[in-house]
This record gives C-alpha cells, structure tokens and sequence, in this order.
C-alpha cells in the first residue's frame, strides 16, 4: 500500500460524545498506523451546547489532521426536551433516520478503495446499509470483553423471563468468562421488563452484533483471558455461531496536558503535582461528564480534610436532572464557594488541588506523584489507569457499565478496591477517608501498586510490534481480505 493513491479506506462511524468519538479516534491511528486512509462520520449533535464541552469534535478534527472527518447532512433531530421518551431510544432513531445519508456517502467511495466499515454499538442500523452495499462491517465496542461477554449472553436469559431483572436485587447472575455479577450491577435499561420499550430496544442491538463480520474490542489478552475465552465457546450462547473477536486495545490517548487541539501552557495542576512526592496523591475523577451532588461534594470535602492525604480533585457542577443532553453537554464551571465547605479551599491549599471542569487526565494518571485513583469505573478511565500503571478506588455512578466494570477491577483484575458506599446514594466521609488511608499507606495498597504496575507491563506488552493487540489486528486485517474476496 506504499502507493497512495490506492490507498483503502476504512470508514469509522461513531454515535457523537467523547466517551465514544474519543476511543473511535484512537482506533483510528490503528489503521493509519497499518497503512489505510481514515474518514470518521460523524452526526451533528441535536443539542447545542455554549459551554466547554461544544467544540470537542472540532478539537480531535484539529489535533488530528491525518483523519478526514465527514459530518453528514444533518436531518431534523427529535425534540428531546419534550419527548417522554427515553433519551437513548431518540438518539438510536436519530442514528436510524441517518441511514440513507450514510449509504449515499459510502457509495460516493470508490468500492475498490472503500476497505470497511467500523461502527459503534448505537449505530446498529448502519448494518442494513453495508449489507445493501457488501461492505465488510465490524462493531467496535468501546468497553471490556467482560461486558461484551455478559452483553452476548443477557438476550438469552431475559428471554425466558416475564418480568424484569430488576426484583432479583443483589442476587449474583452467572455468566460464562466473568465472576458472578449482581443482578443490580447490569446497565440500567437491562433490568425492566423485557416487555419495556428500553430493554426490548437494547436486546436487539446486543443480539445483532452476530450481523456483523466481527466485534474490535478494546482490551488485550492477558487482561480479560477468561472473558475472551468464553466470547469464541460455542457454549457462549448455544446454537448460535458468534461473529471473531479481536482484543486491539488498550486503545487510549497519550495526553499532551492541554486540552484536545488547544494550545497555550500545561494545565496547572500537573505543575502542582511536580512538587508532589512520587505515588502519594489521590487523583479524583468522575470521567468526562461525571458530577457528583451537592451532598456528595460536601461530604468527599469532609472525607478528604479528615484523611490528611494529598490529593487533586476535579469538580463540576452537579446535575439538575439526568437529561438528554448527556451525550454531548459539559456542564458550566463548578463555583467552588457555593460547592464546597466554607474554608476547605483554604485549609487545605498545602497538600490538595481543586480543579473545576477538566484536567489532562491520561498526563495526571503517568504523572509520578499519582498514587491512587477514585474512579467512576468508566472502561475509557479504567484502560488509562491500568496502562498507567495505578491502582483505583472504585466510585461508580449511575451508568451503562460502571458497576460491572468494579467487578471486573475489584475480582478479576485485582487492581482496586471498591468504595462500598455507593450503591446507597452516598458514600460517607468515614470510608472517604479510611480508604484513601488504606490505599496510600497500607499494606493491602502496596499489594494493589505492585498489580498495578504488573498490569501496565502487561499493557506494553500487547502494544509492542509482535504483541497480542497488534495480531489481533492483523488477523482482522486478514480477515476483512477474505470477505472482500
């Protein structure tokens, strides 16, 4: 391919939001890495958003120029501040209604040169076109194999049920690859009835990763052996052939301490985190959206004061209701005055940081001074720390897989350790406290640094030319051949 005008062209199509067009980016470099022009197709997001978060595909389009990106002609989007539907069910109807827009721009590609098509979990439709066309099309799914093996096996076990997963509370489910899960612990939309619109909607979309000609997922091996074992047993799910899979990943940022595309100075606080001595701060993060309320933030205040470690701490502004503007909204900038305890600020200035809305979170976590990381278990957060080498307390928030995720950390991995106040709505200043204690000066947190930094060699490992991710991607690449015949 060393000709580049017969260069093919792999075309990624991502649902809009950093969660999503963040790891889509980093698959992208994968491909150009072997050789092939990239175009990622992006929506225009049916909300507009004024604050910080408004220009973040702008900003990976600038700070990637190699990549082309597409934004299609966008098309009236559902009004979703008065819908009564849920959220997630219009943006996969939005995702539907681009269909055609997306089969005329894959047919404006000459065949030859158009290799295949990568698509996201929320653009499921986009199977029916690359069937219309015989194009080669892949699901890249964004989280472990871990979730993917439990995602492939729930359509099954929900459907000899009449009702919901919902009543059976805590009670451990098993599944082939992870450790017995809580019922609780699935995604929200995965425990209504299987009559519920939610659920109905998402089994579908779990069931035809099988219409696909294979599943990118972004792990390695050696991480999640067991779960990508059970994914190629025919046992998986019983008279059913599974599409391959290929463990690519870790696919995440290298950082730059600046905010995707921008210039200007380093963020301030990997300044701070210079005069830190090594492994002795407690990074906390809740992901890219993440916010806790204002009881919580008062009481991790109080937890964080009382532990007497060091720590830096990203605070946004608490959520006035789980909207639909989640996808692609940041919230305004945190005022700490009205936040935080009268004082905190202040009092702790010689050992903390509080930072409000953002900080370089790939540059914090390879930061030596980081020594712990409070986490809302989101798999792009986990890979970032495991590939950091640092251990997590784990703090999930209402989500799609976080708490499947802390299984995953807490029992398979062996990298963290779970904040267990959370299930209740509020995680108390004691634990905050005992567990920051526990995870920078005791022995149980010296066990977890050590797994840590086993796990981030690991992680190396599979990246290196010859690892296990790089043939995971050459047998895709060989296989995408076979289906182009």
């Amino acid at each position: 391919m060393d000709d580049v005008s017969v260069k093919q062209i792999a075309v990624l199509y991502p649902v809009g939001g950093v969660g999503h067009v963040g790891p889509m980016t980093q698959l992208a470099k994968v491909f150009l890495h072997h050789g092939y022009d990239v175009t990622m197709v992006l929506i225009e997001p049916p909300i507009k958003s004024t604050d910080s978060g408004a220009g973040f595909i702008e900003r990976v389009a600038a700070s990637n120029p190699s990549i082309t990106f597409h934004v299609l002609p966008p098309t009236p989007a559902p009004d979703v501040a008065s819908s009564t539907k849920h959220p997630f069910l219009l943006i996969l109807e939005l995702m539907r209604q681009y269909n055609d827009k997306l089969e005329s721009f894959l047919r404006s590609i000459p065949r030859e040169r158009l290799h295949s098509l990568v698509i996201d979990l929320f653009c499921t439709h986009a199977i029916d076109v690359a069937t219309r066309l015989g194009v080669p099309v892949f699901k890249f799914f964004a989280s472990g194999a871990g979730t993917l093996a439990i995602f492939t096996q729930l359509p099954a076990l929900l459907a000899g049920r009449l009702t919901g997963l919902k009543e059976l509370g805590d009670k451990p489910l098993q599944f082939l690859g992870v450790p017995p899960m809580p019922a609780s612990h699935l995604a929200t939309s995965l425990l209504e009835s299987p009559e519920d619109e939610l659920c109905r909607t998402s089994m579908e979309i779990l069931e035809r990763n099988a219409g696909t000609h294979g599943v990118l997922v972004n792990t390695f091996e050696s991480l999640e052996q067991r779960a990508l074992q059970a994914l190629r047993d025919p046992l998986c799910v019983p008279g059913q052939a599974l599409p391959p899979v290929y463990p690519i990943g870790p696919l995440v940022g290298t950082g730059t301490g600046r905010q995707e595309g921008d210039g200007g100075p380093q963020h301030e606080c990997l300044a701070w985190l210079d005069a830190q001595p090594e492994r002795s701060v407690a990074f906390l993060c809740w992901g890219s959206k993440g916010a806790l309320p204002k009881e919580q933030l008062k009481e991790t205040a109080v937890g964080l004061e009382r532990c007497g470690q060091r720590f830096l701490w990203v605070v946004r502004t608490p959520a006035g209701r789980d909207g639909p503007g989640r996808y692609w909204e940041q919230r305004a900038e945190a005022d700490l005055d009205a936040l935080l305890p009268e004082g905190f600020v202040e009092r702790t200035k010689d050992r903390g940081l509080v930072v409000t809305s953002w900080a370089p979170q790939v540059d914090v976590l390879n930061h030596p001074a980081t020594g712990v990381f409070v986490t809302h278990c989101g798999w792009n957060s986990t890979l970032e720390a495991i590939a950091a080498g640092v251990p997590m307390l784990c703090w999930p928030l209402a989500g799609a897989e976080q708490r499947m995720n802390k299984v995953f950390i807490t029992e398979d991995m062996g990298v963290g350790m779970e904040m267990e106040g959370y299930m209740t709505g509020l995680i108390k200043a004691e634990e905050i406290e005992g567990k920051l204690r526990l995870a920078l000066e005791s022995e149980e947190g010296t066990r977890l640094k050590k797994r840590a930094l086993q796990l981030k060699k690991e992680t190396e490992e599979a990246m290196e030319d010859g690892g296990s991710s790089e043939a995971a991607f050459l047998r895709f690449l060989s296989d995408v051949a076979n289906v182009r015949g």
